[in-house]
């Protein structure tokens, strides 16, 4: 994780990007991986921590039809608290996250389901879900903590320099 973070200082600092978080599962978690490097003052904006769902509608704007007919877990969320955390910060790349670290979930949505929101200025908003199965609360957490880097790596290779 600490080297995915390291990677994300460099090319944030060599695109010129600004990054803000919008975690719900991990609580906080990508936001320090991130500030866990030294510099990251130099990309890093702001993290918002909306656990709840009226904290992801009053800090974000998500929707609260989206949520009832969505739910929080869903990509659909995830979308509007990624383009949420764009509007309100100094950014210019943004990620979401949104899931069941567990324990328990349910049939439908299922421990391990996170969704994740990717907005950036300019482009259109992408979102995905991945299922990281039953593997346990403290597990789930540091594989979104890991995926989130990896996009937010991802998103900057393709960024125009």
């Amino acid at each position: 994780m600490r080297a995915r973070a390291e990677a994300l200082l460099v090319e944030a600092s060599a695109a010129g990007a600004v990054i803000a978080t919008a975690e719900s599962c991990t609580g906080g978690g990508i936001s320090v991986a991130i500030t866990d490097v030294a510099g990251s003052s130099a990309i890093f904006d702001r993290a918002f921590i909306t656990y709840s769902n009226a904290a992801k509608r009053e800090m974000l704007g998500v929707k609260k039809a989206t949520l009832e007919a969505f739910g929080a877990v869903s990509e659909q969320v995830a979308r509007e608290m990624a383009e949420g955390a764009l509007a309100r910060s100094a950014a210019t790349l943004a990620v979401s996250v949104t899931g069941i670290a567990g324990p328990g979930g349910s049939e439908h949505k299922p421990e391990g389901r996170v969704c994740f929101g990717l907005a950036a200025a300019g482009r259109e908003t992408a979102t995905e879900t991945v299922e990281f199965g039953a593997r346990g609360r403290a597990e789930v957490r540091a594989a979104t903590v890991e995926h989130a880097l990896e996009l937010l790596l991802a998103a900057l290779s393709k960024a125009p320099r």
